[in-house]
C-alpha cells in the first residue's frame, strides 16, 4: 500500500522552491496552511483505494479463478495455483519501487505518479476483460500472472511519501492517532469489496456470476483507482507539499546506499509488525478459501460476518490509536504480537467449531487485527536517518508485505488441507516471534545508539 508525490518540475517551480528554502519566513507561509489532517485525507484516499483493489483480487483468487483459470485441477489445487499467482504482487512490490525511484530521480514526481497509474489502470482492465482458460488456454494464466505483476509494480511505484510526512508532521503526543488514520484503508477496502462480492452472489445465478459478474468488482477497481491516484497526484504537485517534502528531506536515495547504511533497520523494520500482517489474510482470505472448500455454508453469508468483522476492525484501528499515544507504538504492537500468539491456539477449535465457532474467530480475528494493524505502518521508521526515510519507509512496508502476507493464504491453505489446521495456529504464533523479537532488538538498538 503506498504512493510517491509529484516533484515539480521547470525553472519557475525550481525557483520558487529555492526561494522558499532560503527565506524561512515565505517557507513558513507556504507550509503553515498544510496541517496533519490535510496530509492524513491524502493517505486515506491512496489506502483505501489500494485496499480495494487488493481485496477484489483477493476474493476473486478464492471465489473464481480456480474455476476459471485452472478447470483442469482439483478445487484445492485450483486455489493453491491462484494464491501462487496472488503472490506474484507481493514479489513485484519492492521492484517497482526501486524502478520508480529511480524515474522520480530522473523525471519527477508527477511522471512517476502518472506512469504508475497507466500500469495499474492497464493491469486491472487487464483482468476485467481478461478471457479464462477454456477460451485462451495456458496464454490465459500467463496473461494474469503479467497482469497480477503489473499490479504489483505498480503499487510499489505509487508510494507518494505522504504516511512519512503525516509521521514527521504530527504532533508528538498524537503519533499513534494520526499512525492508524492511513491503515482505515483496509477495513474501508474490505467491506466494499466484500459487500460488492456478497451482493453479486446473492443477487445473480452461479453461472451468471461465474460468466460476467465476477468482473464488475474490477471495473469498479479501475474506475476508482483512476480517482484516487489523480487525486493525490493532484495534491502532492502542489509547490506547498512539493516544498515541505524537500524541506524534510523525503527524497529517493539510491537502493544500494540505503540498504548499505540502514539494512538492519529495513530488516528490523519489516519483521517489527510480522504478527500483524500474517493475521491480516488468515482473517481476510484464508477463511474465505477454506468455507468455500470445506464447508456448505453460503459464501455471501460468510462475507457478511466477515464485513461486520471488518467493521469491528476499523474500530480496533482507531482505539490503536489512542492506546498507542499513552503506552507507545511498539509497546502496543509487542502487546498485540502476545495476543495474536495465544489467539493461534485456537485456530484449529474455532475453525472446525462450526458457524459459531467460525464466526467467533473472524469477529475476534478482525477486532485484534485492527488493534495490531493500526500501528504496524511505521513502527520502526523513525530510526531511519532523514534523508532515508522516504526510501527506507516504502521499502521497509514492501518487505513487510512479501515477508508476512504475500504467501500466507498459500502457506495457510497447504497447510490446513495437508496437515491439519493447527499449523496454521504455528505458521501465526512464528509470526508473533519474529514481531516479539524484532522489537525486542528495535529497542535494544535505540538504547545503544
Amino acid at each position: 500500500m503506498h504512493i510517491q508525490q509529484g516533484q515539480h518540475t521547470g525553472t519557475a517551480g525550481a525557483a520558487q522552491t529555492h526561494s522558499s528554502i532560503r527565506d524561512p519566513h515565505h517557507a513558513k507561509h507556504d507550509h503553515s496552511v498544510i496541517k496533519p489532517a490535510e496530509i492524513a485525507v491524502g493517505v486515506i484516499i491512496g489506502r483505501a483505494s489500494e485496499y480495494f483493489d487488493f481485496f477484489v483480487y483477493a476474493m476473486a483468487s478464492v471465489l473464481v479463478f480456480p474455476s476459471v483459470f485452472f478447470p483442469f485441477a482439483t478445487p484445492l489445487d485450483g486455489a493453491l495455483y491462484a494464491f501462487v499467482i496472488f503472490s506474484f504482487a507481493f514479489l513485484a512490490r519492492p521492484l517497482g519501487t526501486v524502478l520508480f525511484m529511480e524515474i522520480q530521480r530522473r523525471f519527477g514526481r508527477e511522471v512517476k505518479l502518472t506512469l504508475a497509474l497507466f500500469i495499474l489502470g492497464v493491469s486491472t482492465a487487464g483482468i476485467a476483460f481478461l478471457p479464462g482458460y477454456a477460451s485462451l488456454g495456458s496464454a490465459a494464466i500467463v496473461v494474469l500472472s503479467l497482469l497480477r505483476i503489473g499490479q504489483g509494480i505498480a503499487i510499489g511505484g505509487s508510494w507518494d511519501g505522504l504516511p512519512s510526512l503525516l509521521a514527521l508532521n504530527a504532533p508528538p503526543e498524537r503519533r499513534g492517532w494520526y499512525a492508524m488514520l492511513g491503515q482505515l484503508g483496509a477495513p474501508i477496502g474490505f467491506m466494499v469489496a466484500g459487500g460488492l462480492f456478497a451482493y453479486l452472489l446473492s443477487n445473480l445465478t452461479s453461472a451468471e456470476f461465474m460468466d460476467w459478474g465476477w468482473r464488475f468488482p474490477f471495473y469498479a477497481a479501475f474506475a476508482i483507482n483512476v480517482v484516487a491516484l489523480f487525486a493525490r497526484l493532484r495534491l502532492v504537485s502542489t509547490n506547498e507539499y512539493a516544498n515541505l517534502l524537500e524541506e524534510r528531506e523525503l527524497q529517493p536515495t539510491g537502493v544500494v546506499e540505503l540498504t548499505r547504511s540502514q539494512g538492519r533497520n529495513i530488516v528490523i523494520g519489516a519483521l517489527a509488525a510480522l504478527a500483524s500482517y500474517a493475521l491480516f489474510h488468515l482473517v481476510t482470505v484464508f477463511p474465505l478459501s477454506w468455507i468455500s472448500l470445506h464447508s456448505i455454508r453460503p459464501i455471501n453469508e460468510f462475507l457478511e460476518i466477515q464485513i461486520l468483522g471488518a467493521a469491528l476492525m476499523a474500530l480496533g484501528v482507531v482505539v490503536s490509536g489512542l492506546i498507542a499515544d499513552r503506552v507507545g507504538r511498539r509497546t502496543t504492537l509487542g502487546a498485540c504480537a502476545v495476543l495474536i500468539a495465544i489467539l493461534s491456539a485456537f485456530v484449529p477449535m474455532l475453525m472446525n467449531g462450526g458457524v459459531m465457532g467460525e464466526n467467533i474467530f473472524i469477529l475476534v480475528g478482525f477486532s485484534l487485527l485492527g488493534l495490531s494493524y493500526g500501528q504496524a505502518a511505521g513502527a520502526v521508521t523513525a530510526n531511519f536517518a532523514s534523508r532515508y526515510r522516504y526510501t527506507g519507509a516504502a521499502l521497509t512496508s514492501d518487505l513487510s508485505w512479501l515477508v508476512g502476507a504475500g504467501f500466507a493464504p498459500l502457506v495457510a491453505l497447504a497447510l490446513a488441507s495437508h496437515f491439519g489446521l493447527a499449523y496454521v495456529g504455528v505458521y501465526l504464533v512464528s509470526g508473533a516471534v519474529c514481531s516479539l523479537a524484532a522489537l525486542r532488538l528495535n529497542r535494544a538498538l535505540e538504547i545503544r545508539d
